[in-house]
């Protein structure tokens, strides 16, 4: 194996696509043609992984952080990013991030958190905008079925828990061959006429290449007609935190209790607690300030996130409580979770799991 075919089985589980416009993710350190030797997973890539990755002879290190975020403009090791990537690039060693491109699952970072504290009914509480695509073509009747069957192939038409889902309308198309064309049907210089099927599906935009390249590939007409239109529909799996309900009711305590024993908390920072039952909970996994209102507006008793700051505790106004439960503990199932996945997909390598601690902060 090449060190691409492993990005190609990740991505195509978790597409770059969605990742958000701020991130940097990918490889960001080797070359993709690389043969593979083994693969490291890690939270974050910090140069104590790389020397791990070294004395366990791997040369790919998948990282849930990227180690380079923002810009170089120098590699002189004066600083902890510097000299991860310095002995990445000089033992060639690959490091490949995945961050917000699987915050954006509605099964990676808060549906891992989500699954943990044993929510039911979950749905995304953030949909991530400009997610899907239309597509309408126009085929001949005797081929039309040909076409969708290759549209399906490509991942199209898929809403929820359906599939091969298209629309399709019987009319007239009409096109003259001009000189030099070779028509499937009609001739040179005579305007033809055909009655066609006007075909519609619908599909995730990280797939737009993959659909148009199999319609052009299964289509008769030398010069296929179609149209690509971005919907505000959301797609019900791609975007940010989870919102779900409780089995039970339980006293606010007694919830903060157990969501301290169930995710092993050294200590949990929250607002004022409200005196209502929790019924519906709200996660999302890392810095999740943006997304209180959201929480709010859903209906959430409680909002379970990290990294908030003094002022964001009032914006429960006492409707909701806010709970911050440490950045790397709302995310501390994401190394595990890519650790499994891969050694479903790979198994004539080595797969390991970094037994560094790359979580930055103590408590005393």
């Amino acid at each position: 194996m090449k060190i691409s075919d492993v990005i190609q089985l990740i991505e195509k589980e978790i597409p770059l696509a969605y990742a958000e416009d701020f991130d940097n993710v990918g490889l960001l350190t080797g070359q993709p043609d690389q043969d593979l030797k083994g693969v490291l997973i890690t939270h974050d890539a910090l140069e104590a992984v790389v020397d791990e990755a070294i004395a366990k002879n791997l040369n790919l290190i998948v990282s849930f952080h990227p180690i380079i975020f923002s810009g170089l403009k120098s590699l002189t090791g004066k600083n902890h990013v510097e000299r991860a990537v310095i002995k990445a690039i000089k033992n060639d060693i690959a490091i490949y991030a995945i961050h917000t491109a699987l915050d954006n699952q509605a099964f990676g970072v808060s549906g891992i958190l989500a699954k943990q504290l044993n929510l039911q009914n979950q749905a995304v509480l953030i949909p991530k905008p400009d997610t899907l695509r239309q597509l309408v073509t126009y085929a001949p009747v005797a081929e039309a079925e040909n076409v969708r069957k290759s549209l399906f192939k490509a991942g199209a038409g898929q809403i929820g828990n359906y599939d091969e889902c298209s629309f399709n309308v019987i009319g007239k198309g009409t096109y003259r061959p001009l000189p030099g064309a070779q028509p499937y049907l009609g001739e040179i210089g005579h305007r033809h006429i055909e009655t066609e099927e006007r075909i519609s599906v619908i599909f995730p935009r990280h797939l737009q290449s993959a659909v148009i390249n199999q319609l052009l590939s299964a289509h008769p007409y030398e010069e296929v007609a179609y149209e690509i239109f971005s919907l505000q529909n959301h797609h019900p799996d791609i975007g940010m935190g989870i919102i779900g309900d409780l089995s039970e009711p339980m006293a606010e305590k007694d919830y903060l209790s157990y969501l301290k024993q169930r995710l092993n908390l050294a200590c949990i920072r929250h607002s004022a607690l409200s005196g209502k039952p929790i019924r519906k909970v709200a996660v999302l996994g890392g810095s999740g300030s943006f997304g209180i209102q959201a929480a709010k507006a859903a209906g959430a008793d409680i909002y379970i996130t990290a990294d908030l700051k003094y002022h964001d505790f009032f914006k429960g106004d006492r409707q909701m409580i806010l709970a911050d439960i440490g950045h790397f503990e709302s995310e501390q199932y994401t190394k595990m979770f890519l650790f499994e996945q891969l050694t479903k997909k790979i198994r004539n390598f080595a797969v390991a799991l970094s037994e560094i601690n790359t979580n930055p902060i103590n408590y005393f």
